[in-house]
């Protein structure tokens, strides 16, 4: 049976009072519970109205739109379709996906892409200053056996996914592209273009799961800054800054535990796990573990544990508040470049406890290595 587009994300009565008539498709009515919305200014009545809501190649006009989904029913189901776009704003504090609710699946039909219109923000410098921009892609704020998976992103501005107050969320089976951003444009003085484009930041959240998920980006493939019992596996990392703990200190939440990175690949990246705490602040990064990491092309350190950081470069001098304990890294092997050290570990006078190498290897870098935790050195 035909049917209004816009029939699908509100009842007859209130269409007709409301909008006018659009192109005629074939969906099942919102008294199904089912919103088949083509249109951007059908969202948000089909957040209020349905359970199980497709979005069809939206336009996100300019200005300050998002698509705001934070208000989902228990238990919806939304299905990215066909490739949604956005416009351009001018502001580092707009938002351009909001995901909020319980029991809810975020997927793609088949072929589906989300495209950030990041072209239109980079200039080498992300959220450092320079053209204002969406510091946060996709904020992700869902709980009680949530699910994201199936998406494929690419060309997002600065930050991916946010992920903060969540529980017991699975994000898998992704592809996030920003391989374009790689390339110098005439804003980024010969840097890439893009800039701080972390995959994933994950923080003040418990039980996530991140897995089954390929990133090209220029900045960190995971970034954990809090939280607690978080695993991140079979990743596929190129082109960032690695796995990372941090940086941890300075913020309202300094807490970071039973954290394990498993079973992934990084390549090409600045860094392979990773593990930074701010200068002159107070944490706890305690249970951490790499296992199964393989690194291939890494340019500055293959394994890299610091106390001393500061955004924009370490201050060479670690600072002992934040506590570093129950550290291990088993099966880490890899190759780093010539520029590179192999490993890198900094710690402060008595804050790092109980790091542990095991059948770690990593060849190539020819800087020589430094470790001034455990007392043995770096792996040898």
């Amino acid at each position: 049976m035909h049917r209004f587009s816009l029939f699908s994300c509100l009842s007859t009565v209130v269409l007709a009072a409301t909008f006018q008539l659009a192109t005629a498709v074939d969906a099942d009515p919102p008294s199904n519970g089912v919103c088949f919305c083509t249109e951007y200014s059908q969202i948000s009545v089909a957040v209020a109205s349905c359970t199980a809501i497709t979005l069809q190649d939206i336009a996100v006009p300019d200005g300050g739109n998002s698509i705001d989904l934070s208000k989902l029913k228990d238990n919806s189901v939304v299905t990215f379709a066909g490739k949604t776009t956005f416009g351009f704003t001018n502001s580092s504090s707009f938002d351009p996906i909001i995901l909020g609710g319980k029991g809810v699946t975020i997927t793609s039909a088949p072929g589906a892409i989300i495209d950030g219109n990041g072209q239109a923000y980079w200039d080498g410098i992300g959220s450092n200053g320079g053209v204002p921009k969406p510091n946060h892609f996709i904020v992700v704020k869902l709980t009680s056996g949530s699910v994201i998976k199936n998406l494929h992103i690419r060309n997002w501005p600065v930050h991916l996914f946010t992920v903060s107050h969540c529980s017991d969320l699975v994000m898998r089976d992704m592809v996030l592209d920003n391989r374009e951003g790689d390339v110098p444009n005439a804003r980024s003085a010969g840097l890439a273009a893009a800039h701080n484009s972390d995959g994933f930041d994950v923080g003040s959240s418990t039980n996530v799961l991140i897995t089954n998920t390929t990133v090209y980006n220029q900045d960190d493939c995971v970034a954990v800054t809090s939280g607690n019992n978080i695993t991140v596996d079979n990743m596929y990392c190129s082109g960032g800054h690695g796995l990372s703990i941090g940086s941890i200190g300075g913020k309202s939440d300094n807490t970071v535990t039973n954290i394990k990175f498993s079973n992934s690949v990084v390549v090409d990246s600045s860094n392979g796990p990773r593990i930074k705490t701010n200068f002159d602040t107070t944490g706890l990064v305690s249970n951490i573990t790499y296992s199964n990491i393989s690194l291939q092309n890494i340019s500055s350190y293959g394994i890299d544990v610091q106390q001393d950081y500061l955004n924009g470069g370490p201050t060479g001098s670690p600072s002992n508040g934040v506590l570093l304990e129950n550290i291990l890294f088993d099966n880490v092997t890899g190759t780093a470049t010539s520029s590179a050290k192999n490993y890198y570990v900094l710690c402060g006078e008595g804050s790092c406890k109980n790091i542990v190498f095991q059948n770690v290897d990593i060849t190539g870098g020819q800087k020589s290595s430094s470790c001034n935790f455990p007392e043995s050195g770096c792996p040898t």
